[in-house]
């Protein structure tokens, strides 16, 4: 029976509770030069294998996936495209994290001595990512941290009117996708679990408006990249103070959630996101170049973010972030497709 059926390996994964569906072998082969074109061949001609591995009844509305590509060339291990229950992304930090783990137990790249980081170079749609898997005295990766793109703001103090919601004042910052962030002082609810649902409905209706309100949203030098790909709402209580008055090194703690895609909602604290609050934060003069933001998720996982460089890039003031933080595998998997299966291509119920 099974010889009959399209077979898709995959290995899984979570990042601070967001899941990642590994894709290793039995997706057709991608054309292009490199993965950004490679990302555009798979969402033209195989995006009904997408929703058959992201969709149910194989994954769920917030399942999220990578797609592993040859890179774009020999400076790096390995390529990877993004998927969700929407379509493909650019950047995705909390994947960078799992891959960079699997990279180092699964044997693909040669893994340092126990106790030291092991650097594993990937290729995502939005460039080159530089990414170190950290082992513990046995071994076994322990975490990963990831240089990011460079990262900047590019829209501050913007308003638009949102039905049930009013005004809300929002920024624009880019840190591998473009998020639209909002002050989560705004919202009626706090962010926590228990508001999950009106979390998701405000994210939504915030970035449609957005899009509706035809603010441009351009990257400089890939027109794939740009567009809105989500709302993020932030605590920004821990960082009302002047960063001034803190020493460098400092942490700050501040809480993220993420909507993003046709209304997912991470589980993580969006390394991405975490990259764009970065560059936004030191625009903002609320973050200094010498902190540690750490950021929490909803499931209260957290990702520490810092910035390594400040740089101009195409005009904008930008910083080089960096990420990190901790993966777990949760299972192997081989899912078959079954040409005579009505639902082969997979569903989502709103």
């Amino acid at each position: 029976m099974a010889g009959a059926m399209q077979a898709i390996d995959t290995i899984d994964m979570h990042t601070g509770g967001e899941p990642l569906r590994v894709i290793l072998a039995g997706f057709p082969e991608l054309e292009g030069e490199d993965v950004l074109a490679r990302r555009k061949h798979a969402r033209e001609h195989f995006d009904y294998l997408r929703t058959a591995l992201m969709w149910e009844p194989r994954g769920h509305r917030d399942m999220y996936g990578a797609i592993l590509v040859p890179p774009n060339d020999d400076g790096a291990d390995f390529g990877a495209i993004f998927i969700h229950n929407e379509g493909f992304s650019t950047m995705c930090g909390h994947a960078v994290i799992a891959l960079a783990k699997l990279a180092v137990e699964m044997g693909w790249v040669e893994a340092r001595p126990p106790g030291s980081e092991t650097p594993v170079v990937i290729d995502a749609p939005c460039g080159r990512i530089r990414a170190f898997a950290r082992t513990d005295a046995d071994g076994h990766v322990v975490s990963s941290r990831f240089i990011c793109v460079p990262s900047f703001s590019l829209a501050q103090n913007q308003q638009v009117t949102v039905p049930d919601l009013g005004d809300i004042r929002y920024d624009i910052a880019y840190g591998g996708a473009f998020y639209a962030y909002v002050d989560a002082n705004q919202l009626p609810f706090p962010l926590l679990p228990e508001n999950t649902q009106q979390l998701i409905a405000a994210g939504r209706a915030i970035k449609k408006a957005v899009i509706a309100q035809g603010i441009s949203i351009q990257h400089p030098d890939q027109p794939d990249l740009g567009f809105l790909y989500g709302t993020i709402f932030m605590d920004m209580r821990a960082l009302s103070r002047n960063p001034a008055s803190s020493s460098a090194g400092d942490s700050i703690c501040s809480r993220n959630v993420c909507i993003f895609a046709d209304g997912e909602l991470d589980r993580s604290p969006t390394g991405s996101g975490v990259a764009g609050r970065l560059a936004l934060h030191l625009a903002q003069g609320k973050l200094s170049a010498g902190q540690t933001l750490t950021v929490e998720s909803i499931t209260g996982s957290s990702f520490q973010g810092s910035i390594v460089e400040t740089l101009d890039y195409a005009g904008h003031k930008a910083v080089v972030p960096e990420i990190s933080g901790t993966a777990h595998m949760t299972g192997q998997h081989r899912f078959y497709i079954d040409p005579l299966d009505p639902l082969k291509n997979g569903f989502l119920l709103d």
